[in-house]
């Protein structure tokens, strides 16, 4: 079943079949189907510095990191995205309609841009609070050296620590602290 572009709306399986025969990534809202757009240099940066840092400091643990090019659906709303990277630790659950589809990240993060900010703060993040596994939400600016951490804590509350140039940026699900300025170093100036 291949499309030129999404029918207006599709089942979970049908947008899955959809996905894997389009060029381009798309998320899934509950029947809609919205395109992804490209990302600037630096938010690349950022990402591959937070995949890398995440890596470095996990791979003696049972969890493993991803980045956007894997998908993760929340069943309770029935949206899928690409967040920017995330953690997994222990088993590896994906999607019974997809494999290719993750259902059980611990730790979500999405670096911020003027496109995407209102979303991750808000609709993006109350999708992904109804992720039982999820633990940690970070959010990277790309405006400054700031990082905002939101860790689940008793019932449905969410704690948000902001943190800035020169201090550890803990992840408390993981039980690791991540240098702020590594995060943000760009050798090219």
């Amino acid at each position: 079943m291949a499309f030129a572009t999404p029918p207006p709306l599709l089942t979970w399986s049908a947008f899955v079949e959809f996905e894997r025969n389009s060029d381009e990534r798309h998320e899934y809202l509950a029947g809609e189907v919205r395109s992804r757009a490209g990302g600037t240099p630096e938010h690349g940066r950022l990402v591959a510095n937070m995949t890398g840092a995440l890596g470095s400091v996990l791979k003696e643990r049972p969890c493993v990191v991803m980045s956007s090019v894997v998908r993760v659906h929340v069943r309770a709303t029935n949206r899928s995205t690409y967040p920017d990277a995330f953690v997994v630790c222990g088993k590896l659950i994906t999607d019974p309609d997809d494999e290719n589809t993750i259902v059980n990240p611990v730790v979500i993060v999405e670096v911020l841009s003027p496109g995407t900010e209102a979303s991750d703060r808000g609709e993006k993040f109350a999708h992904y609070q109804h992720l039982e596994s999820l633990k940690d939400y970070v959010l990277l600016s790309q405006k400054e050296r700031r990082v905002e951490v939101f860790s689940r804590g008793a019932g449905a509350s969410w704690l948000m620590t902001p943190y800035g140039p020169g201090q550890k940026v803990p992840l408390p699900a993981l039980g690791i602290e991540l240098d702020l300025d590594a995060l943000y170093f760009n050798p090219l100036g």
